[in-house]
């Protein structure tokens, strides 16, 4: 489902920026919900939504330790890079600060 020209929001924006900060690495929900201070009532559906525009890909990770279970995984798309470019090219400079 393309974004059509539907503005982002900020916790949307937020979420994007944590992503693009790296955009190599996979991060888990927990990880991001760290690095945006949002709670998984939020965060989950932004995820899920992105994802399913294409600005993110998600995976399962196998886990690091035995006895431990699969983990969703996400990053960036070069689709998500530019809805994140885009996004802060119409916001204020003060906005833009915020995200740094």
């Amino acid at each position: 489902m393309p974004l059509t020209g539907r503005r982002l929001s900020a916790q949307t924006v937020t979420v994007l920026t944590a992503l693009a900060l790296n955009p190599q690495s996979w991060l888990y929900g927990l990880e991001i919900a760290a690095a945006t201070g949002l709670k998984s009532g939020s965060l989950y559906p932004i995820l899920i939504r992105l994802a399913e525009r294409g600005l993110l890909e998600s995976q399962w990770l196998e886990p690091g330790q035995p006895g431990r279970p699969p983990r969703h995984a996400y990053r960036v798309t070069a689709a998500g890079k530019a809805a994140l470019r885009a996004a802060t090219a119409s916001r204020p400079a003060s906005f833009k600060e915020s995200l740094a």
